[in-house]
């Protein structure tokens, strides 16, 4: 069982445990012989790890195929502070550890979303069956009796690497989406609450194809080719096909949404919004999102400074 987390390493810890192999990087030679590195991670966070090795470079090659991308491994060494960060040094000569390993467990790896799945399941049904408009009724109803869909939604992370990635995480960004743009519908109630809410349902269902859970989240070759707005429009197109007289407009305006909830084509839309509902919900969208990257760098600050300098949020505060 994994006992020491990423999260919790010190400069000068000793190191005794597992991680994820998100990527490594080629063998090259250094002052004492060969080294490489990998880029490791458990549900906590991620950390380099480096393995410095002697002037054999056959053998320190040999170890460096031995793992690849999402393999487990069994790391001992010693946490060391390197130009501000914290990073695994395991050496050859000190008889340090670097090995894979078949026995873990996997929610020592992808975190999970702090709510419960099936309350939030219940309650994202529950708007659904809200929805007044009979066309739309019907895809949401078709949509959630899906189980083999519905199983993978309820796993799906959000993101792989920025708000919500982890276990659960697609559903609970979904969820938030819906309430703020409730909101949005008390605030401005001539928006078409019905679309709205639908295209809140839906607007990232691509998502669930376009990541893949393992021991690390990760994009699967139709999510790296074309993307979860693609995908999401698709697959939303397809079931609408299935479901007779859905008015064409409608289906226009509920794919817009899909297209466009990213805002900016320099952001991956391949439309900009066109409705004041598609506007709700790219504003939506992104106020869950980036408030989530902001709940989770001051959670997960490592010092007693007023602020921090996170690379995708610049200065955030801390106090």
């Amino acid at each position: 069982m994994k006992k020491q987390f990423i999260k919790d390493l010190k400069p000068g810890d000793r190191v005794d445990s597992l991680f994820a192999v998100k990527f490594k990087k080629p063998v090259k030679n250094y002052v004492k012989g060969y080294m490489f590195e990998a880029r490791v991670a458990d549900k906590t966070g991620e950390i380099t790890a480096k393995y410095w090795g002697d002037n054999d470079e056959n053998s320190v090659q040999k170890l460096y195929d031995d793992f690849q991308k999402p393999d487990v491994i069994r790391v001992t060494g010693t946490a060391n502070e390197y130009m501000g960060r914290l990073e695994i040094g395991i050496s050859k000569t000190d008889r340090d550890i670097l090995e894979k390993t078949d026995e873990y467990d996997v929610t020592d790896f992808v975190a999970s979303s702090e709510r419960d799945i099936d309350e939030m399941m219940n309650e994202l049904t529950g708007t659904a069956e809200s929805i007044k408009n009979a066309h739309l009724k019907t895809l949401l109803e078709k949509m959630l009796k899906d189980e083999k869909f519905i199983d993978r939604f309820k796993k799906s992370p959000a993101s792989m690497m920025y708000h919500q990635n982890c276990v659960g995480g697609l559903l609970e960004h979904t969820l938030n989406v819906v309430k703020i743009c409730e909101t949005l519908c008390e605030i401005y109630p001539v928006l078409d609450r019905d679309l709205l809410i639908a295209g809140a349902l839906l607007h990232d269902v691509g998502k669930v194809f376009e990541l893949e859970v393992s021991t690390v989240i990760d994009v699967s070759e139709d999510g790296m080719l074309r993307g979860h707005i693609i995908i999401g429009e698709e697959f939303v197109n397809e079931r609408i096909k299935k479901i007779i007289d859905f008015p064409e407009t409608l289906k226009l305006k509920l794919l817009h949404m899909i297209l466009s909830h990213h805002g900016e084509k320099r952001f991956g839309a391949p439309k900009e919004p066109q409705l004041p509902e598609a506007v709700a919900l790219h504003y939506a969208d992104y106020c869950d999102a980036k408030v989530d990257l902001f709940l989770k760098a001051k959670s997960e600050a490592k010092t007693e400074d007023k602020w921090i300098w996170d690379k995708k949020l610049g200065h955030v505060y801390l106090k």
